[in-house]
């Protein structure tokens, strides 16, 4: 069995170059996440406008799930993917619902929210 040992080893010019990289891609999927979570809670505020009482659309998320399979070409496991956006829709439909929540007690309120 290796021997562990919790010191950790300096690190290569590669290493601390790809990490640099990986920092990078990681700020840009969190301003994509957040601006897809912004655009998402458009389209509930939309479907509320036009009298949809449903948060979830389960056709809607398979279509997505089915163009994301379709679009992947790894390295990414395409369970570990699909995974990701369960979890992604999961995040959406709950910042939908605390919208429509304040909505509802906002609306309540004569003076506005």
């Amino acid at each position: 069995m290796p021997e562990r040992t919790d010191k950790r080893q300096p690190e290569t010019a590669e290493l601390r170059r790809l990490r640099r990289r990986i920092d990078v891609l990681d700020r840009r999927i969190v301003g994509l996440l957040n601006e897809r979570a912004r655009v998402a809670r458009e389209a509930g505020r939309v479907k509320a406008d036009a009298g949809r009482t449903a948060v979830r659309d389960a056709e809607r998320e398979r279509e997505i799930l089915l163009r994301v399979s379709m679009s992947n070409e790894g390295p990414m496991p395409q369970a570990d993917l699909l995974a990701l956006y369960r979890r992604l829709f999961a995040a959406t439909r709950r910042l939908e619902a605390r919208d429509r929540r304040r909505d509802r007690e906002g609306s309540d309120d004569p003076t506005g929210p």
